[in-house]
């Protein structure tokens, strides 16, 4: 694994190297992420948060894991809507799991657990739905990370990945990529005192694959009856696919 290469933004590193890396820019972050977060969407990644728990169709008694979790804000829109369902939200960075919110277990239950996305501590066949959103990008090793989430899904369970994604018109991807590659770190440098993690997360938004190469890996790596959703013209996505 050593001398295997993968991106890092628009650098190539060692694999072995890259998860610290994209743990070190979350460090640095963390305590700002939401404040960045609002600002650089405008707001609207609430919206688009909202949307994929409405997809969801949760139903009582689920067991739902959230992958990537950070601040814990989409546990907390799933906590508050339902009742009687389990939650499982893990993240590898610690620095961003303390910055999670002061969340309520007496509506559901909850567990925070410290681990990777690649090799997660749960016995097969065991959540009814997965989400990941906006963090499938900085895993090392995606496969790995899907294939683990084919394994402890139910079968019948489904997958929900939403992720920065390609816009459909010309003019507004272009739009876009101006906006990504000189507002972004520029936000970063002002609010956040850190240009380089938000010219990283402008370069992690280019490189990730297209709509449709993802799901074609989903099917490829056991999943069936996948679709995707663009939102706003396709600036992000949402993929959802089942395990038979």
């Amino acid at each position: 694994m050593e001398n295997l290469k993968t991106s890092f933004g628009k650098l190539k590193v060692n694999q072995s190297q890259k998860t610290k890396k994209v743990q070190d820019v979350f460090s640095n972050v963390a305590k700002n992420y939401d404040l960045m977060n609002d600002l650089m969407s405008f707001g609207t990644h609430r919206l688009w948060k909202k949307k994929i728990i409405q997809l969801m169709n949760i139903q009582s008694g689920d067991q739902i894991i959230e992958v990537g979790s950070g601040t814990g804000d989409i546990t907390n829109l799933i906590n508050e809507g339902f009742c009687n369902i389990s939650l499982t939200s893990i993240d590898l960075n610690l620095d961003m799991l303390k910055q999670r919110k002061n969340i309520p277990n007496n509506r559901n239950k909850i567990n925070w657990i410290n681990c990777n996305a690649e090799n997660q501590p749960f016995k097969d066949n065991f959540f009814d739905k997965y989400i990941i959103a906006f963090c499938l990008r900085n895993i090392t090793l995606i496969d790995k990370s899907i294939e683990e989430a084919f394994r402890i899904l139910k079968p019948g369970g489904c997958f929900f990945c939403l992720e920065f994604s390609s816009p459909e018109s010309p003019l507004i991807n272009n739009l876009y990529n101006f906006y990504k590659k000189n507002i972004i770190p520029l936000i970063g440098y002002y609010v956040a005192n850190n240009k380089e993690a938000y010219k990283y997360l402008e370069e992690s938004i280019t490189q990730f694959p297209h709509q449709e190469i993802l799901s074609s890996n989903l099917n490829k790596l056991g999943f069936i009856n996948t679709s995707v959703i663009s939102l706003f013209n396709g600036i992000v996505s949402i993929h959802k696919a089942y395990k038979i």
